[in-house]
C-alpha cells in the first residue's frame, strides 16, 4: 500500500494531504523504466565483450579463426622446407649448371627480390591476424616469383645442354698442323719480340713452323667467314666462324683450300703453309677469339694431342722468344 503523504497548512493550522497530479507520476514511471533500460543496455555490452559471454557463432568463429592459425603454422613450415630445396637447387643452378655452360650466375639479389609494390598488399591490413596473413603472403609471393626465375634458368640450361653437342664440335680443339708436319712451335700467345722491329709486343696466337704447302685444318666445325688476303700483315688468311662466341684464325698460307660461306668441318683442310704477307719465314700463325676477345690457342688442344705432347708444346709455346711475324 502506497503511503500517504501530508504537509502542515501554517494558515489554517492543520494537515493537509499531499495530492500527487498523474502526470507527475506518469514521468517517473517513464524516467525510471529509461534509466533501466539504458543500465540493461550497458550490462549486455559488458558481458558480450567478456570471454564469460560466448554465443554458439561466437565459439564457432573462435574455433575457425585457432584452425586458421594452426593451417598459417604449417604452411610456415612447409614453406622453409621449400626455401631450402629452391636454396640448394639455386646453388646448383649457379655453381654447376650455369658454369658448366659458361654462363654467368644469377645474384641472389634478383633471385629473391620479391614485389616491391606496397599497395599489393594493402586489402590485408586492418585486421587482428593481419601480420600473420601478411608475411605468409610475403612469402608465398617471394617464393613463386624465385620458382619463376629458377624455372627460366632451367629453360636456358636445357637449350644449352641440347646444343651441347654442337658446342663439343664449334669449340676449336686441335692443332692446325699435325705433329707429324710440324718442325716446332716457333712462338706462343703472350708478348714476344718483333722480328721486324725487334721490340717486345703482344703476340696474338701461335706460330706453327712447317714446309710450304702443308696442310693446315679447321679446328672445329663452322663457316668460313673469309678467305683472302686483305688484313694487313696477315698475307693470304683464313677467318672461320665457329658459333657460340668462337672464331679461328689461319694466317701467312700459300693458298686457300676452301671459299667464303663454305661450312667445314674439324679435321678438314682450309689451307696451306706458306709465308705471305709479313713474316720471316714458312708457318702458319693461329689464334682463337672468344666473344671478340682473343684467347690463349694453347687452352683448346685437348682433340688430338696427349697429356705428353701438351707438356711439351706448352713447354716451347710459353718461350719468351721471337715470333714469325
Amino acid at each position: 500500500m502506497a503511503k500517504v503523504k501530508y504537509y502542515y497548512d501554517s494558515e489554517n493550522l492543520a494537515y493537509t494531504k499531499i495530492k500527487t497530479r498523474k502526470r507527475i507520476k506518469f514521468g517517473y514511471a517513464m524516467l525510471f523504466l529509461l534509466a533501466s533500460a539504458l543500465f540493461g543496455f550497458l550490462i549486455f555490452v559488458l558481458l558480450i565483450n567478456t570471454p564469460y559471454f560466448e554465443t554458439p557463432k561466437d565459439r564457432l568463429q573462435a574455433r575457425e579463426i585457432e584452425n586458421l592459425k594452426l593451417q598459417y603454422a604449417i604452411l610456415n613450415k612447409k614453406l622453409d622446407e621449400i626455401d631450402a630445396v629452391a636454396d640448394a637447387l639455386e646453388e646448383r643452378d649457379n655453381n654447376i649448371y650455369r658454369i658448366y655452360f659458361n654462363k654467368a650466375e644469377i645474384p641472389d639479389s634478383t633471385r629473391k627480390a620479391g614485389f616491391r609494390n606496397p599497395e599489393r598488399y594493402k586489402i590485408l591490413e586492418g585486421y587482428n591476424n593481419s601480420q600473420l596473413v601478411l608475411n605468409t603472403t610475403k612469402r608465398v609471393d617471394k617464393l613463386s616469383k624465385q620458382l619463376s626465375i629458377q624455372s627460366k634458368s632451367l629453360d636456358e640450361i636445357l637449350k644449352l645442354a641440347s646444343a651441347k653437342g654442337k658446342l663439343l664440335l664449334a669449340i676449336p680443339a686441335i692443332q692446325p698442323v699435325r705433329n707429324e708436319n710440324l718442325k716446332h712451335v716457333a712462338s706462343g700467345f703472350g708478348y714476344r719480340i718483333d722480328p721486324f722491329t725487334k721490340v717486345r709486343k703482344m703476340h696474338n696466337g701461335m706460330d706453327f713452323t712447317a714446309s710450304t704447302g702443308t696442310p693446315v685444318y679447321a679446328t672445329g666445325d663452322g663457316v668460313i667467314a673469309r678467305a683472302d688476303n686483305s688484313a694487313s700483315g696477315f698475307g693470304n688468311h683464313v677467318v672461320i666462324r665457329h658459333g657460340f662466341g668462337y672464331e679461328s684464325l689461319y694466317a701467312h698460307l700459300s693458298k686457300y683450300n676452301c671459299r667464303p660461306g663454305q661450312h667445314v668441318k674439324r679435321g678438314d683442310v682450309i689451307g696451306y703453309v706458306g709465308s705471305t704477307g709479313r713474316s720471316e719465314g714458312p708457318h702458319c700463325h693461329y689464334e682463337v677469339h672468344k666473344d671478340g676477345k682473343v684467347v690463349n690457342p694453347l687452352n683448346f688442344y685437348y682433340g688430338n694431342i696427349s697429356a705428353a705432347e701438351y707438356v711439351v708444346i706448352s713447354q716451347m709455346a710459353n718461350q719468351e722468344n721471337q715470333s714469325l711475324d
